[in-house]
């Protein structure tokens, strides 16, 4: 199964990157807020460059003077499985079976938008109302 991983990134402004592998590449997108398995959440999406499958481990500091300075953490990895739609076509649904991200998840391309996505959890058995990702890194 293909694999998922959400990078914790400590930049210029903490964000969360939501990383899918996707023919034979990491999808990405920056998440400011982080996801949430709040049905009600609708999270922001920008989407960045695609990264090669060996940045999924990846853990550690980019030096100053790079492109995203900054200490990177593994916040949840997994896999997951597409459930319908593509990237291509501005709409993906998909499960994660991370340890802080599980079940049905889709982002969609925001109308009238190039790079400007929104990230929300599906209504399934694994929905957390009030889910605040600062309980999640405990």
């Amino acid at each position: 199964m293909p694999r998922f991983v959400v990078h914790e990134h400590h930049s210029s402004h903490l964000h969360w990157d939501l990383r899918l592998e996707l023919g034979g590449t990491l999808v990405s997108w920056a998440v400011p807020k982080g996801p949430s398995m709040d049905t009600s959440h609708k999270r922001l999406a920008v989407r960045v460059e695609d990264h090669d499958l060996a940045y999924i481990d990846f853990e550690g500091t980019i030096k100053d003077g790079k492109y995203g300075a900054g200490r990177v953490l593994i916040w949840d990895s997994g896999e997951f499985s597409v459930t319908d739609g593509s990237v291509e076509n501005g709409k993906l649904e998909f499960e994660l079976t991370g340890t802080n991200l599980k079940g049905a998840f889709a982002i969609f391309l925001m109308k009238g938008k190039q790079r400007e996505w929104l990230l929300v959890k599906k209504r399934d058995a694994y929905e957390q109302r009030g889910f605040v990702i600062a309980q999640a890194l405990q």
